[in-house]
């Protein structure tokens, strides 16, 4: 799977794509990442990427020359989307990545100052975003989604089984999991999960997503109860 990264700061992700699951994922060719700086496809002796917008307005615009000549200058994979990260995007979520991991190719548009000149959704498939809020770049939300979506390549994660129990995964959130010691400070690991009764521990994991997901994301639990509903 090929991700093209269009960025003004390459460097964002010099260490995040050399670390951990996500480097390791790399080295394997699991995955991999190309970063193109649009600033390299400007024509003026300055190197401008931005400019004020029309109208009037506080802030400055990302060009829509650069960002075509950038987008157009990569190959174009059989099955490709082409995805801006703007807050009025589409918001991310497990089903998205699971979606998106399907594709062959990935454009990943990062905006910058207050956004990017109208006329660049010409070239997007999808708008994304990371959640209902601002942030100063869209390299952190395109880190995301590139760390959501490469985990659940096969090779990246050890014990790929552990994909299918994490929170989200059901529509739930996960349950809680302890380890060594069975008492620390007066806390004790639930008898359940040292009765090694494996039928019993799973009914428990059960009934601890359920009533999680039911106090601390109600959206999520209603969404979840009415899947149940249409599954009979």
């Amino acid at each position: 799977m090929r991700f093209d990264i269009i960025t003004l700061f390459p460097d964002f992700f010099t260490s995040p794509l050399s670390s951990g699951l996500l480097g390791r994922a790399l080295t394997k060719e699991i995955a991999t990442v190309n970063l193109v700086n649009p600033r390299d496809f400007t024509t003026d002796k300055h190197h401008r990427v931005d400019d004020e917008p029309y109208g009037g307005g506080v802030g400055m615009l990302l060009k829509p020359e650069p960002i075509f000549a950038a987008v157009e200058s990569l190959p174009v994979l059989p099955n490709r989307e082409v995805i801006l990260l703007t807050p009025q995007g589409q918001t991310m979520n497990q089903r998205m990545f699971q979606e998106l991991g399907t594709y062959d190719q990935l454009v990943l548009i990062c905006g910058h100052y207050e956004g990017v000149d109208d006329r660049v959704l010409n070239l997007v498939t999808r708008e994304v975003s990371l959640g209902d809020f601002v942030l100063t770049c869209g390299e952190i939300p395109a880190l995301t989604l590139l760390n959501g979506i490469i985990r659940l390549r096969p090779g990246t994660v050890g014990k790929e089984e552990s994909l299918k129990l994490e929170s989200f995964e059901a529509g739930l959130l996960d349950f809680p999991q302890y380890t060594r010691p069975a008492e620390f400070r007066g806390l004790k690991v639930p008898d359940v999960l040292l009765s090694g009764n494996h039928q019993a521990i799973a009914q428990w994991r059960k009934q601890q997503q359920q009533e999680r997901t039911r106090v601390r994301r109600p959206d999520l639990w209603q969404s979840w109860e009415q899947q149940q509903c249409e599954k009979g």
